[in-house]
């Protein structure tokens, strides 16, 4: 469609999309950015957005629902700013990787490219990159996991333990520490338990602002019919 002059006439000089074109463009370049985002395209991850997550979990004591609603805040802010690194620790179930998916939908919702990586996949993809059958190169898949606008990496920690795997994370995590490129890390260990090389740059307070999830598997909160249904959804998904 033409858009209108001062005086009231159309502007045959230019042509704009009109409102209901332009939602469906905005509506296919949020779904483009989806499918090349990673485990997000994943339909559990997807449906991982603030409003699906609960900050208050009424069984809780205060003081765990208010670290756990200081985490969601601390999600949402950065979500909006995108500004240094966050990291989440805390124990399976916490809601450490709700929030980060939350993070990466929220920005994939504004237009903005997101990779999420569960880290053992990441570094599967990695090596798989190097058979005969990949589709992207090794240097490809490289190249965009360390210059991604945001990089999300959940379980990091969880991958085997090999020198080939610790060096390509740390090689990851360096280029972006040197590059202060956005990135959220989720992880059931400690600092302490991460490589020395890797942990003193999550630790960094001038980039990054470290977060202890102090709260128990969500899980529990469900009845025993609903925890054997979740359960029951994993084991498919597994197999």
């Amino acid at each position: 469609m033409y858009p209108m002059l001062d005086s009231g006439r159309p502007d045959y000089s230019r042509v704009v999309a009109c409102k209901c074109g332009k939602d469906e463009m905005d509506g296919e370049r949020v779904e483009r950015l989806r499918r090349d985002s990673g485990d997000l395209a994943l339909k559990l991850l997807r449906s991982m957005t603030f409003d699906t997550f609960d900050p208050k979990r009424d069984n809780l004591p205060r003081e765990q629902q208010e670290n756990l609603s200081k985490a969601y805040k601390t999600a949402r802010d950065y979500a909006q700013h995108l500004d240094g690194w966050l990291v989440f620790l805390g124990p399976n179930g916490c809601g450490k990787t709700h929030l980060a998916a939350s993070i990466g939908n929220y920005q994939l919702e504004k237009g903005n490219p997101v990779y999420f990586k569960v880290v053992p996949d990441l570094l599967d993809h990695l090596r798989s990159a190097f058979g005969p059958e990949s589709r992207s190169t090794y240097d490809e898949i490289f190249e965009r996991v360390k210059n991604a606008p945001l990089l999300i990496l959940d379980d990091f920690g969880e991958q085997a333990s090999t020198p080939w795997a610790q060096e390509k994370l740390y090689q990851v995590i360096n280029y972006r520490y040197n590059a202060q490129l956005p990135t959220v890390i989720t992880s059931c260990f400690s600092l302490e338990d991460i490589e020395m090389r890797i942990s003193s740059r999550l630790a960094d307070i001038r980039l990054s602002t470290s977060f202890n999830i102090n709260v128990p598997d969500y899980r529990s909160d469900l009845s025993p019919s609903e925890a054997g249904k979740q359960q029951s959804r994993r084991t498919r998904r597994t197999r």
